[in-house]
């Protein structure tokens, strides 16, 4: 019973790396695809406010930037999102060019287009969480190798 957590709670880790991958790599994919295909529109700024993470004690402060965006849609339907990590220029009542997949007015981006900066961001997430995995499947190989030894010497 006690072995089986060994293995349960790094299986479950590489799970949830998997799952966080995927997440990054749908992400990458969808931004990419609106700047390609996407259509523009003129929205404005309705809000723009920062959020903070970190600071306990030796830990350090990281502040993220938001921004609420209202735009109308070819169609005339009006579109509200939030954004985060824009610029820290944009400020409330500004008006910026957004670009927006028409059948997705919701997911639109007010980030100008920068392929090259995206596809580094993205790498370097997928190897940080390849680096987790593999010490979780180091962890799961060693515990097996442990666990396989000790079972050898019991009578």
């Amino acid at each position: 019973m006690f072995e089986s957590l060994f293995y349960a709670v790094p299986t479950l880790m590489l799970a949830g790396f998997a799952y966080a991958a995927y997440l990054l790599i749908r992400r990458a994919r969808r931004i990419s695809r609106t700047w390609t295909h996407g259509l523009t529109a003129e929205a404005r700024c309705l809000r723009m406010f920062t959020t903070t993470s970190g600071g306990g004690g030796d830990t350090s402060v990281h502040t993220t930037v938001h921004h609420v965006y209202e735009f109308t849609t070819r169609e005339g339907r009006t579109v509200r999102f939030e954004e985060e990590n824009g610029p820290a220029t944009v400020l409330e009542g500004d008006f910026v060019t957004v670009r927006y997949l028409p059948e997705l007015p919701q997911r639109a981006t007010a980030l100008p287009p920068a392929r090259g900066r995206l596809a580094v961001g993205t790498g370097v997430g997928l190897v940080l969480l390849g680096v987790a995995g593999s010490f979780c499947v180091g962890f799961i190989v060693v515990a097996h190798m442990m666990f396989s030894e000790s079972a050898g010497m019991m009578p």
